[in-house]
């Protein structure tokens, strides 16, 4: 696994685009039945019953974030932000990649202790939030071996990755996540539904491409 605490250089981010920009033989219904369930990644993948899930923090620190997620995120592209990765694993197989954006201005009063979360999961606490907004997904065909993906995590095949913006008491963070090789997608919803205030809001990010 990546050492912590040693930024990547990222040279060429992924091509996110908002759903409605993709054609039905692109994001076929049984691809979008997981690809945009808003409930929580943690849930689902909990769910599955596949195995014991946990949470590896791979990398965090302060840096400027992406053109596109400061975009996403409203923010100045010289604004540093505090950026997580983490590898969400099930039976100890790493199958998705998670990256986190946090504006500093977001990391104030109540989400103060997002700075703190070792190897905790981010979804469970966001989607405890009352009042959580998530924007619409954005998705991305990622190549294997793109340098978006830590070197250890890179594949043979493509993966799709997703992402969103969501808003807390007016402050926002970003969250992307890259399904790997080793995921096992649901074909339909799990018994365990997401909670009502994680309902996808519209109206906070239109689509931007």
């Amino acid at each position: 696994m990546p050492k912590r605490h040693l930024p990547r250089c990222i040279s060429s981010e992924p091509r996110w685009r908002s759903t409605g920009r993709y054609t039905r033989a692109e994001l076929p219904a049984a691809s979008r039945t997981w690809l945009l369930d808003d409930g929580s990644l943690t849930v689902r993948l909990i769910g599955l019953g596949m195995g014991e899930f946990r949470v590896q923090r791979l990398y965090q620190g302060w840096q400027l974030p992406l053109l596109s997620e400061c975009k996403l995120l409203g923010v100045s592209p010289r604004q540093q932000a505090l950026v997580r990765e983490v590898g969400l694993m099930v039976a100890d197989k790493t199958v998705v990649f998670a990256r986190s954006v946090f504006p500093i201005a977001s990391l104030t009063g109540d989400l103060t202790h997002l700075r703190y979360l070792q190897n905790k999961s981010l979804g469970a606490i966001l989607f405890k939030h009352p009042g959580m907004r998530r924007s619409p997904f954005e998705l991305a065909r990622i190549e294997g071996a793109s340098d978006y993906l830590p070197a250890a995590l890179h594949q043979g095949t493509p993966a799709w990755g997703r992402r969103s913006r969501f808003v807390i008491g007016g402050r926002s963070l970003m969250v992307s996540e890259v399904f790997l090789e080793g995921f096992t997608p649901w074909e339909s919803a799990l018994p365990v539904h997401r909670a009502q205030r994680g309902k996808v809001s519209a109206a906070i990010v239109p689509p931007s491409q």
